[in-house]
């Protein structure tokens, strides 16, 4: 590359995002938002090795608690996520006129021994930047990634979210079921 600038490398490929067909969910999208068309200058495609300078890590503290993520730190855990293949599918969506990342959300697929040697796809960390949000960006997230674990092959899609969230979910085909259980610890 031009300028001694480093080639980018994506968390995964991202012709899997073009290879989905998101013609039954676009319905569900107003003023032709899609997971194909999220906005003007806006871009759905896979985490990228250059996200920690376009503010990836920012965006996630409006989520929850990030801690201090060096350079270093995001980089091996970028390469330990890319090694895990097909497993990690951290999607992002970029404004190209800031240069900043604005909103993400992670697929993350459990190889089984169920439903055939199956996969269970989970969405997890989705967040919008709070200067976004209104803009359906959320649901682009959420329909990609719903879309992207049926395309990789998962039998399963599910999430965690808070009560008021379910509605939300709900909208692009999820299912509240009961017995949800966990246990956390401190980092």
């Amino acid at each position: 590359m031009e300028n001694g600038a480093m080639e980018e490398v994506y968390l995964y490929e991202p012709k899997l995002l073009k290879e989905i067909d998101f013609s039954t969910v676009e319905n569900k999208f107003k003023h032709g938002i899609s997971p194909r068309n999220p906005g003007e200058n806006l871009i759905l495609r896979p985490l990228s090795s250059g996200d920690f300078d376009r503010g990836f890590l920012q965006l996630l503290t409006q989520l929850t608690s990030v801690g201090e993520v060096s350079r270093a730190m995001f980089e091996d855990q970028f390469n330990n996520m890319k090694a895990c293949k097909n497993t990690y599918y951290v999607t992002v969506i970029e404004d190209k006129e800031t240069n900043a990342v604005i909103g993400a959300a992670s697929l993350v697929c459990e190889e089984k021994f169920i439903h055939a040697t199956g996969k269970r796809g989970r969405v997890e960390d989705v967040v919008v930047s709070s200067d976004y949000r209104g803009k359906q960006l959320g649901k682009v997230l959420v329909a990609a990634l719903t879309f992207l674990g049926k395309h990789v092959g998962c039998y399963k899609m599910s999430l965690e979210c808070s009560d008021d969230m379910v509605p939300f979910y709900q909208q692009l085909g999820y299912i509240r079921e009961q017995n949800y259980m966990q246990q956390r610890f401190k980092n």
